[in-house]
């Protein structure tokens, strides 16, 4: 039979104590977290649409120049020739790379603020807190 301080059990320990201050340190880094988990699905989903993009642009460039190709804008598609589509694909592609960098840099800009929280709060609950995601 498991002892009541086996690994999975919670143990509180009276000594310590949590200000308004740092449990708004702590509010505030899970917001964080939970932004920049955020940020990587849009990440993903743009990686995603980077990919259908150039997937696209090879396909049509096996087509011959004078060939229609159905373009899709909004809910219709229009007919285009096939450098005009691939135009209007590699100005969507730049689109989505330059929405990429900026969710990258807002990234960056969480990674860091969360960094300088997590030093924070480490360096005052030590192994009382736990600020590492769950790996799946």
């Amino acid at each position: 039979m498991a002892s009541a301080s086996s690994k999975g059990t919670f143990q509180p320990d009276s000594d310590v104590h949590i200000s308004y201050e740092d449990q708004q340190k702590i509010n505030r880094f899970a917001r964080l977290n939970a932004k920049l988990e955020d940020f990587k699905d849009e990440i993903k989903v743009k990686e995603n649409d980077l990919k259908s993009l150039e997937d696209a642009c090879d396909e049509i460039a096996l087509f011959d120049d004078e060939e229609q190709v159905p373009y899709l804008v909004g809910e219709v598609f229009i007919y285009q020739n096939v450098e005009k589509t691939q135009k209007c694909l590699d100005d969507a592609k730049k689109r989505i790379q330059d929405d990429i960098k900026q969710f990258k840099e807002k990234s960056n800009g969480v990674k860091e603020t969360m960094s300088d929280l997590r030093s924070h709060l480490y360096g005052k609950f030590g192994s009382h807190i736990n600020l590492e995601a769950d790996e799946d």
